[in-house]
């Protein structure tokens, strides 16, 4: 009977070749798995919008003199959106179509918020008309809609306007459809610039879809949408 070969010990040297190369091949896994992650993040954190730019600041929420329905003059990034939460819409005060309920649904939202509105929830409403909606123009549609305290209707030039919409993501990438004043962007930008986070819902839907999308950029939000959840046994 043939007897099976013995197998061969590995000197100490081959040894301490072969952990060698395990880990050398190890680390090149890493690395590369490493390198294809980041590439994967850089490709999903990409803008949408037709110039990339980042949100925060005077870089992605246009700095641009605008006028409240007071008749206040102020800086949308610097006045009212810096390190706060808010919501944002555009809307025009002869819009007879979507607008109203759009306005309504965000009344049941300020309404749903309570005291937050005006504290420490901030809200604001952008004419898309600018060149027609004066201040006494949006305090009669405030008044009209029976909004409350804590949310600011803005006007102010064409060009600023435009900068705003366009730098917030309220245009349609088809130039004949967003022209069409009747088809525009029916969402609301919410964002929480503290912590940097920001996304859009849309404003024809029900108002508690609304607070939902808040939590995703609001600890508070959050914490009573958990909260208020309950627990499976």
């Amino acid at each position: 009977m043939t007897s099976s070969p013995k197998p061969t010990t590995p000197s100490a040297d081959g040894a301490r070749g072969e952990r060698q190369r395990r880990r050398n091949l190890l680390a090149w896994g890493a690395g590369g798995m490493v390198a294809s992650l980041a590439a994967f993040g850089a490709a999903t954190m990409r803008s949408p919008s037709p110039a990339p730019m980042r949100w925060r600041g005077t870089g992605r929420v246009p700095d641009v003199p605008l006028v409240t329905h007071e008749g206040k003059p102020v800086r949308f990034y610097s006045d009212l959106v810096k390190d706060r939460l808010v919501l944002v819409n555009m809307m025009y005060a002869q819009c007879n179509d979507r607008c109203p309920p759009m306005t309504f649904n965000l009344r049941q939202v300020q309404e749903a918020l309570g005291g937050r509105v005006g504290r420490d929830v901030f809200m604001y409403s952008v004419s898309l008309l600018p060149e027609h909606d004066r201040p006494a123009d949006l305090r009669g549609y405030m008044d009209q809609h029976r909004v409350g305290p804590g949310w600011t209707f803005l006007t102010g030039t064409k060009d600023a306007v435009e900068q705003l919409r366009f730098g917030m993501g309220f245009f349609d990438p088809d130039p004949a459809r967003d022209a069409d004043l009747a088809q525009h962007i029916g969402m609301v930008r919410i964002g929480n610039d503290a912590l940097d986070r920001w996304c859009m819902a849309p404003l024809l839907q029900e108002p508690a879809l609304i607070l939902e999308a808040m939590t995703a950029v609001d600890p508070v939000s959050r914490m009573r949408s958990r909260a208020a959840t309950p627990r499976v046994a």
